[in-house]
């Protein structure tokens, strides 16, 4: 069994890692109200809470009980999921968001997890589906520090660069993938094909 390092800092997540709050990743997303959103991997539901006040119907998913719980403690809905297996019917979701959590997605092992995860993701989105992924920029040099640090937290994360993570949804079968850089960031936008 892995230890649950957001677990241990759920209660303090908030306060120590913020959002960014430029608005870039809800104009991405062009998440309508009523629309049906996973927010995978959304933690405490720090942005799940700004798409769901816009009227969003939106369910996080993660699989640290301490994250869901402050998700929960916010008045999200909110679901311990393993990725690889996600609670949802194909094409349930409007939109799927999965910001700064691809890389945690390892277990058993990330050669297996990645694409399972991907796979999944694009299971669950709906036809005219629209995905937004976000990962640190691993190519960037200020990143590569939060990439050692992990290490060194023996978080067990694989980052991908933003080219390998758009050609890892392509070989799962996404249609097209738009691939954003933002400095330090890279978001991936996946529409599927109505």
């Amino acid at each position: 069994m892995r230890f649950d390092h957001f677990d241990l800092i759920a209660r303090w997540y908030d306060r120590l890692i913020r959002p960014a709050e430029d608005g870039r990743l809800a104009a991405l997303l062009a998440a309508e109200p009523g629309q049906m959103v996973l927010d995978v991997g959304g933690g405490t539901g720090r942005y799940a809470r700004a798409l769901a006040q816009r009227g969003a119907c939106v369910i996080v998913c993660d699989a640290s009980p301490g994250m869901a719980r402050q998700a929960q403690a916010k008045g999200l809905p909110a679901l311990l999921c393993d990725v690889t297996r996600l609670p949802f019917a194909d094409g349930s979701a409007d939109r799927v968001l999965v910001v700064d959590a691809f890389h945690h997605f390892v277990a058993p092992s990330p050669e297996l997890a990645q694409p399972a995860a991907a796979y999944e993701l694009l299971r669950a989105l709906a036809p005219a589906g629209r995905m937004v992924v976000e990962e640190p920029d691993v190519t960037h040099r200020s990143v590569k520090l939060i990439v050692w640090m992990e290490r060194l937290l023996l978080m067990g994360s694989r980052f991908l660069t933003p080219q390998q993570l758009a050609a890892l949804f392509q070989a799962v079968g996404a249609p097209r993938v738009d691939l954003h850089l933002d400095g330090m960031r890279a978001q991936l936008v996946i529409d599927k094909d109505g």
